[in-house]
């Protein structure tokens, strides 16, 4: 008999700056690019956070959507109005160096495949520069959108993402990165109600992305940065996602995940359904899109009718939500990662994601101890699940020893 010892992982901890988008007010950071990414290393040491996924966006002057129309207003910690230089990235790396805090990866958010060709082609420009950062600042990956064409079906959007995003991912290659793709539908993108303006937002789409993928010789770059509130806004549990891709032999395609949970209001479901608010929304003024693009935010209700974003650990303990896939089970989506996906926890990024609308405080002061206590809780829960892996995958097994019970299973709730 060999004995296994007891060696839990843990995954790696990482926070999104988008988190604070102000911690370097916009005169100061505007003035001077790179002080931005120095303070926020310093803030991620002092919240006791080992890395930061830096947060990456068109400037306010060059976006193609105001920020009065944005959810989630975006963060441009990496300003790239001027390339990254040799010179920029010897400054960046001392304050890694300095700090001890490391870059997990850079997020730049965007649609790729955006309708306007020339709004495409601004937004694939600052990516090539994004992955140029990301080479230079020797990160081995991005993470971002993939997008949609909103006056095209999903066939053609397929096409689309063949002629336009694979050239991305061939560019990618070419630096040694991997591009990671998040899920979220981005329901309220347009004003419209199409739903699905992510092409890539649930386990189908991403198998037939990767495929054309792989026929163009990069299926290695395009990977999934897999995020459980998406799911529970459309009312899939992680478990039964990591499991379909299991089946289908697809589970190697999630290598990162972005920590953010999502509470489902049942209230809000009753009213409007999973496809959200379809009327009345604001958005629309005297039968056609209002010239305000304040009142596009409006298209928002689409998802924020029934759903509202959990930074975790601030969501009440709730069973009952778990079942009904309501409200992320944050324990048994650790483990089910561990279970049914192909990848080494060691190396792979967890990055919470602060998007809880009550507490995006603007202060450090106010907002650190509310990080603090999330990072903790993320890393107290992956500390659990690693524990619980390796006594029940590893330690019992090679004693011969059963393990109890049953544990939540792959398509029941």
């Amino acid at each position: 008999m060999t004995v296994r010892a007891f060696e839990p992982k843990p995954m790696r901890l990482s926070l999104l700056t988008a988190a604070l988008q102000e911690l370097t007010p916009r005169a100061r950071r505007d003035a001077d690019p790179d002080l931005a990414i120095e303070e926020w290393l310093q803030f991620a040491r002092e919240l006791d956070c080992p890395a930061i996924q830096l947060s990456a966006a068109l400037h306010p002057s060059q976006a193609d959507v105001p920020a009065e129309a944005l959810l989630d207003p975006v963060a441009n910690h990496l300003d790239l109005r001027a390339p990254f230089d040799r010179n920029r990235a010897r400054r960046v790396l001392a304050a890694i160096d300095a700090t001890g805090v490391a870059l997990s990866d850079i997020a730049y958010f965007d649609n790729m495949l955006v309708a306007d060709p020339d709004a495409r082609q601004r937004k694939h420009e600052f990516m090539l520069r994004v992955f140029d950062t990301a080479a230079l600042l020797g990160v081995d990956a991005v993470c971002g959108f993939v997008g949609r064409n909103a006056e095209l079906e999903m066939d053609q959007n397929l096409d689309l993402f063949e002629e336009e995003f694979i050239p991305l991912l061939e560019e990618a290659k070419a630096r040694g990165l991997t591009y990671r793709v998040e899920q979220c539908p981005m329901p309220g993108w347009v004003v419209t109600d199409r739903w699905h303006n992510n092409i890539a937002y649930a386990p189908g789409p991403w198998i037939a992305l990767h495929r054309i993928c792989e026929k163009h010789g990069v299926g290695d770059q395009f990977r999934i940065h897999y995020d459980p509130s998406h799911a529970i806004l459309m009312g899939q549990d992680t478990r039964s996602v990591f499991q379909y891709l299991k089946d289908e032999g697809y589970n190697f395609l999630i290598s990162g995940f972005h920590v953010k949970g999502q509470v489902a209001d049942a209230r809000g479901i009753s009213a409007w359904g999973y496809g959200g608010q379809t009327m009345q929304r604001g958005d629309w003024k005297d039968g056609a899109p209002s010239p305000s693009p304040a009142d596009h935010g409006n298209a928002w209700k689409k998802q924020v009718v029934l759903c509202e974003h959990e930074l975790p650990g601030t969501a009440r303990h709730d069973p009952l939500a778990y079942l009904q896939n309501r409200s992320v089970d944050w324990l048994d989506h650790q483990l089910a990662a561990r279970e049914l996906l192909d990848l080494d926890p060691a190396k792979t990024w967890l990055v919470v994601e602060h998007e809880y609308p009550r507490a995006r405080i603007q202060d450090p002061a106010l907002l650190a101890p509310i990080l603090k206590g999330s990072l903790a809780f993320t890393r107290a829960i992956d500390a659990a699940a690693a524990a619980m892996y390796a006594l029940q995958h590893e330690v019992l097994p090679s004693q011969g020893i059963p393990v109890q019970g049953v544990g939540r299973e792959a398509y029941r709730s």
